[in-house]
């Protein structure tokens, strides 16, 4: 399989499928994530949306907004919403996402950048360092928050 990485500004036509496929991953709005990637779209943001294609399918992605929810607000910005399709696993998609979202955001003189999970041991891997518990908008729990230098 050709994995073949993008930013949706690279492709803009992908936006609607885009958000389409985030929030049948997530159970949030189409159109939360329609006006977030309007906004990177349009240049109001470079918090991106970073998408992985197999057979001009998305089978993976990623987002960058300010705040993923949660009580921390000055932990900014936040990658969010990382999914990849399950038959699509161990193949490195996610690594590769979260990788080339720092490195974008660095380019553009954003840094560090902040992930926030309830995963323990994956994100390690890709270069993040727990930084503390946080509580999740909602959420009776604290989440895990990560951070890339």
């Amino acid at each position: 399989m050709i994995y073949k990485y993008i930013t949706l500004r690279a492709d803009p036509s992908l936006m609607s499928i885009a958000a389409e496929w985030f929030s049948s991953k997530w159970n949030v709005p189409t159109q939360a994530y329609i006006d977030c990637m309007s906004a990177y779209l349009n240049g109001q943001t470079e918090y991106g949306w970073y998408l992985c294609l197999a057979d001009d399918m998305i089978v993976g992605g990623l987002g960058v907004i300010e705040n993923d929810f949660h009580n921390r607000k000055d932990l900014s910005p936040n990658i969010c919403a990382v999914y990849t399709d399950e038959k699509h696993r161990k193949h490195g998609i996610a690594g590769q996402l979260l990788n080339m979202a720092v490195e974008d955001l660095r380019t553009k003189g954003v840094s560090p950048v902040y992930l926030l999970t309830n995963h323990n041991g994956f994100y390690e891997r890709y270069g993040w360092e727990f930084l503390c518990m946080v509580q999740g908008d909602g959420e009776d729990y604290m989440s895990r928050m990560y951070i890339h230098k």
